[in-house]
């Protein structure tokens, strides 16, 4: 990378996470401490530039791609990355009810364990007014 110092390029990783996810997870905070530590930044790049090919490039597109990855996570009972996908997801403009489709297909091809997971993350982001099913307009989206 030209000139730019370990900080400068930390904070180019964690925007690209901001612009997938919303927001920068725990898991990729602590990958970046270690790489700066040392000085594997290279490979941190080298994963994220494949990362975003893989979900920004992708002929599924942004919201569609989170709920896949939603689903993937929901089947290998990985909880707390089926958790930030699924913020991703709605921060790409899914809505509860698409998770809720996520979660149940998981219950057919992955199982009861699967589909209580992916419900168990679904209440953990539903509104706090019991009358608003997700938003204004009811999509569940994080903006409604």
């Amino acid at each position: 990378m030209t000139g730019r110092t370990s900080a400068e390029r930390s904070e180019a990783l964690r925007e690209r996470y901001r612009a997938t996810l919303g927001t920068v997870p725990p898991a990729v905070e602590d990958r970046l401490r270690v790489a700066q530590a040392y000085g594997r930044l290279p490979t941190e790049e080298a994963f994220t530039a494949l990362r975003h090919v893989v979900l920004a490039d992708s002929p599924l597109g942004g919201r569609v791609q989170q709920l896949v990855h939603f689903g993937q996570l929901l089947a290998l009972g990985r909880t707390e990355p089926a958790r930030i996908h699924a913020r991703g997801a709605l921060h790409a403009g899914a809505s509860l009810a698409d998770l809720i489709g996520v979660a149940e297909t998981a219950l057919i091809t992955a199982g009861t364990p699967s589909y209580a997971l992916g419900l168990e993350i679904v209440v953990e982001l539903l509104p706090d007014d019991p009358d608003d099913p997700g938003g204004p307009d009811g999509s569940g989206g994080p903006d409604g």
